[in-house]
């Protein structure tokens, strides 16, 4: 005879829907002024950088990474991922500090991109036959590499999401699925050649840093009310 489901596997897309539509306008309207000002830092400084440029070294994982187009379509989910975690918080307070989380996050990104700015070496491929990739190349230009920040906050935002995952005791298999997307989204930065594995490398110990410095904020941050 089959176990019949606990109440929490029951009602957890209830319970996923009730955090995401507390203050939904209020998420709304924070994360695009967020995405909206840190984009006009990032690309202030990669348009005027104020140190000579590095160029980033490659590895013998770069040279064993081919250049794949369908992975474009991972890089770019980045911005709905990094959203979860924030869209998951109950209380207005919870939604401020993971927001100063982010924001003390990107900045020392900043920083590092401001005191040593650094760019990819060029990409051995063919934009013109990759429109999508052409205007990316055009608008990021492979500045801003080292750390990248596109590792840092999809690592960071991945243990956060698994911490809500295990907070809410849902299936190992959302977990597990959690995890192979944050992965394909760190894979994604290299075969876009967006990015060298020295570049996600460090990208991965800074959003890990992050990640591991704020989890006693844990239990407040992912509780139903705050403490």
């Amino acid at each position: 005879m089959t176990a019949a489901p606990t109440r929490t596997a029951r009602s957890l897309p209830a319970i996923v829907w009730g955090r995401f539509k507390r203050h939904c306008v209020l998420k709304f309207i924070g994360l695009t002024l967020f995405i909206t000002v840190f984009f006009m830092a990032y690309f202030h400084l990669l348009r005027h950088p104020a140190f000579p440029v590095t160029v980033m070294p490659t590895t013998w994982l770069d040279e064993l990474i081919p250049f794949q187009p369908w992975s474009l379509l991972f890089y770019l989910s980045l911005w709905f991922y990094v959203s979860v975690p924030a869209h998951l918080t109950c209380t207005l307070r919870q939604l401020v500090a993971f927001g100063a989380l982010c924001f003390l996050l990107c900045l020392t990104g900043l920083l590092c991109f401001y005191f040593w700015p650094t760019a990819v070496p060029p990409a051995d491929a063919d934009w013109a036959s990759y429109p999508a990739f052409a205007f990316l190349q055009r608008v990021d230009a492979g500045g801003n590499a080292c750390p990248s920040l596109h590792v840092a906050t999809a690592v960071f935002s991945g243990v956060w999401i698994d911490r809500l995952l295990c907070h809410l005791r849902t299936h190992r298999n959302l977990r597990i699925g959690n995890a192979l997307w944050c992965a394909a989204i760190v894979y994604s930065t290299l075969a876009t050649r967006q990015h060298v594995a020295l570049d996600a490398l460090a990208g991965a110990a800074l959003g890990g840093i992050f990640a591991m410095a704020s989890r006693p904020l844990g239990p407040w941050l992912l509780a139903e009310e705050p403490r």
